[in-house]
């Protein structure tokens, strides 16, 4: 155990840890203010716009399973009782605690050590199998354009590049990132912008279309669960706080304008094709690419394809932006070896971070996209609950705590606004039972890695009882 006068053991004290000073005489996980690079509004949105969805790209299945009327009914109604009481608790904790780490901080400062340690091991847990599905994507669009790439193993090491050039992006630093983030939205919106325009002009026209045979066995079940996912990773952008130019009034903004573009994207589409008779079991993952050739011709077909590539990718290079904040933000703490928090000389991005998360990544690359989400659900929902459930104890513990921005309703609108989304992921606990990974329900599986994130922390805590050290310089200089 930890001796009376050790930082660590003062931390462990939710009650003070608003009180206890870093190694370096800082706030836990706050860094000094960063003059190099800022992220304003728009860049903002558009980092987080792919943190959460990357366009209309992957929602395919849920037309499939539930079809068009259902279909917009879910698409419609899960942002109201998902991603809205995410994107207000987020905007209220990044607005009060804009710290490196995000969420991990907010968590650590309401409810302590452990509990902090166990939401930043259910994220990146949740990383590895939600950072899988983007390189999937990537080759089945990919594929629809060039087949050749289906033989053999060429998906996989197509798969595998993106993971290796979105880290090497990453590490050249979080500007090159954001910008890069906002030009792939304006070009990846451009051919669904285009189908919106077009499908008025073809009422009908497509109710006899031939199309390419599905394999999708998604059911209506599965199509909400594919909408939570399309609609989940509102506080990904909260490990970047130091980095956002006057966060307490930018995240709200961000949060709620992202939300609105969010729900836009994938309505409108969709309700375009469904004017045009198509047939709801015309719809399976990728098929977006032959459904615009149908609407547009060859030229439309193509754009979809290439858009459908810059999603997948815009989305993976925009949450290894956020998810390698974490290791760099424990490091800091002392709660990580001090060598995850080595910062790149020129761009200071945390690149031991991003490569030990890029090799964890491309380890699961070979998973398939249903048990991929599932699973994914099921872990980011669990680091959920603990976020609005530190909204609510800061509420009570510091209700002086300064918050530019409130949930409104006092301390009964700060935890009622939790309980749709955790209503919502009742349906991944259910779904979860049917799908199996390595001879175990999903549910199980995940249940593990829950379990294991105690067992690490209680040896990581038993190896190094007064923190991990963290030399000085290791804060105030990046590493060569």
């Amino acid at each position: 155990m930890a001796t009376a006068s050790s930082p660590r053991q003062q931390l462990d004290n939710p009650q003070t840890l608003a009180a206890v000073p870093d190694r370096n005489g800082s706030s836990p996980t706050k860094l000094a203010p960063k003059k190099f690079v800022r992220l304003t509004l728009w860049p903002l949105v558009a980092a987080t716009f792919f943190m959460v969805s990357g366009g209309t790209y992957g929602t395919e299945d849920i037309v499939h399973g539930a079809g068009y009327g259902r279909a917009i009914l879910i698409l419609l109604i899960t942002p109201l009782l998902w991603s809205l009481p995410t994107a207000f608790m987020i905007g209220e904790l990044s607005s009060a605690l804009p710290y490196e780490g995000g969420y991990y901080a907010w968590v650590r400062r309401a409810m302590g050590n452990f509990w902090g340690f166990q939401e930043a091991w259910l994220s990146l847990v949740a990383s590895i199998f939600d950072m899988a599905i983007y390189p999937t994507l990537f080759v089945a669009y990919l594929t629809r354009m060039f087949p050749w790439f289906q033989v053999n193993n060429r998906g996989w090491w197509v798969a595998l590049t993106v993971v290796v050039a979105c880290a090497l992006l990453n590490i050249a630093g979080v500007k090159v990132v954001s910008l890069t983030s906002l030009w792939l939205f304006l070009a990846l919106s451009a051919p669904f912008a285009a189908i919106v325009l077009i499908a008025p002009f073809k009422l009908g026209a497509l109710a006899n279309a031939v199309t390419k045979p599905t394999t999708s066995t998604v059911d209506i079940l599965g199509g909400l669960l594919i909408c939570m996912w399309n609609y989940m990773g509102w506080d990904n952008a909260s490990t970047i706080a130091t980095e956002v130019e006057r966060p307490q009034r930018t995240y709200p903004r961000a949060m709620l304008v992202a939300v609105c573009i969010v729900a836009v994207s994938y309505v409108l589409p969709f309700a375009a094709l469904w004017a045009t008779g198509l047939k709801s079991t015309a719809w399976e993952t990728g098929a977006w690419a032959d459904i615009a050739g149908l609407v547009g011709g060859p030229i439309l077909r193509v754009g979809v394809v290439l858009g459908g590539i810059i999603s997948a990718f815009g989305m993976f290079n925009a949450l290894v932006m956020s998810y390698s904040r974490l290791p760099l933000a424990m490091a800091q703490d002392g709660m990580l070896p001090a060598f995850f928090g080595k910062l790149q000389r020129k761009s200071r991005a945390p690149w031991v971070a991003i490569i030990a998360l890029a090799i964890g990544w491309a380890m699961c690359l070979g998973l398939g996209f249903a048990r991929l989400v599932t699973l994914d659900i099921l872990l980011y929902g669990a680091s959920l609950l603990l976020e609005f459930m530190a909204l609510a104890v800061l509420r009570f513990r510091e209700p002086d705590l300064p918050r530019p921005f409130r949930v409104p309703g006092g301390l009964f609108g700060a935890i009622a606004i939790g309980i749709p989304p955790m209503l919502l992921l009742g349906f991944s606990v259910i779904r979860s039972e049917h799908e199996s990974i390595l001879g175990m329900s999903s549910f199980a599986f995940g249940m593990i890695l829950v379990v294991a994130g105690f067992v690490v922390y209680f040896v990581n805590h038993a190896l190094k009882p007064a923190g991990w050290s963290v030399p000085e310089e290791s804060k105030a200089q990046p590493a060569a």
